[in-house]
């Protein structure tokens, strides 16, 4: 094709929407303050974009700032019963695997969550097994089974 028929000024003026998960918005009173935080990110960046008038980072940023204001918007903060003996939200969690290996990890809120560093979503599998069991419940993790041994 010629150059003459390419409109130079070509972009992407909105990005689609990152998806939002149709789960309630739980959140610790950490993930609340994450989310505020990445808000303001993006308004920051949204703010730079618009001053730079560099379009698509305008784009990347309007759709980042989209997102953290529906999240912001939708977070119900829920904080865990001390001393509850049932596993609830924001619980920490230890397991012990069939083969002996001990696990921890939190309950958490989807934006939260980060595996590699033990915390899990409320909405994940393994979590879905373990809201609502006691100590010494055996529980379905991954392809093995597991025991509840602490509850922080």
């Amino acid at each position: 094709m010629s150059r003459a028929f390419v409109n130079e000024d070509t972009h992407i003026d909105a990005l689609p929407d990152r998806p939002v998960s149709e789960h309630p918005n739980l959140v610790t009173s950490e993930g609340f303050a994450s989310i505020e935080a990445a808000l303001e990110a993006a308004r920051r960046a949204y703010a730079e974009a618009q001053a730079e008038g560099d379009r698509d980072h305008l784009a990347s940023a309007g759709r980042d700032l989209r997102y953290w204001n529906a999240r912001r918007a939708t977070a119900q903060v829920r904080a865990s019963e001390p001393d509850a003996d049932v596993v609830q939200f924001g619980h920490t969690i230890t397991i012990e695997r069939d083969d002996g290996r001990r696990q921890t990890y939190r309950i958490v809120g989807e934006d939260e969550a980060d595996p590699a560093k033990g915390s899990i979503s409320y909405v994940s599998p393994l979590a879905r097994s373990l809201l609502g069991r006691r100590v010494r419940d055996v529980v379905h993790a991954g392809r093995d089974e597991a025991e509840i041994v602490e509850i922080n």
